[in-house]
């Protein structure tokens, strides 16, 4: 059984394995729609002005940063990545990504890995599922 390194949340490093998880959970504030707004130059309307319920709608890659935050727990350098976008996030929703370890083949010098995620809101609706491929060096120590 091939395990995968990896320095995880807190700094916990460890082992995964296929089939392994990893999960991280965060709260959209309108702060971070407006900071993504500046950052990525996208105004819609929609992420600027308020909803019905007083809401702002974060941006796609703005919910894509879960699973890229869980990437940069594995140090992952990342080749690809698909994302599949079910249903809007508001300002104010705990969104819950989870992200499965599928494939790890070693290479010359680095690990070769492919995932999959399926993020949820708090009321566990399907928010956007994806995947990715990528890789992690050998540590030089």
């Amino acid at each position: 059984m091939l395990f995968v390194p990896f320095c995880g949340q807190l700094l916990l490093c460890g082992f995964m394995k296929v089939g392994d998880t990893l999960s991280w959970r965060r709260t959209f504030t309108e702060e971070d729609i407006r900071l993504f707004t500046t950052v990525s130059g996208d105004g819609g309307e929609h992420h600027l002005v308020p909803d019905a319920q007083g809401r702002l709608m974060a941006h796609g890659l703005l919910t894509a940063t879960l699973p890229t935050k869980i990437g940069g727990d594995m140090n992952l350098i990342a080749r690809e990545m698909t994302f599949r976008f079910h249903r809007p996030v508001f300002s104010g929703d705990t969104i819950e990504c989870i992200v499965t370890l599928i494939e790890a083949t070693p290479g010359d010098g680095y690990l070769d890995i492919n995932t999959e995620w399926r993020c949820t809101n708090q009321n566990g609706k399907e928010v956007m599922t994806g995947g990715g491929s990528g890789v992690i060096r050998d540590r030089v120590e």
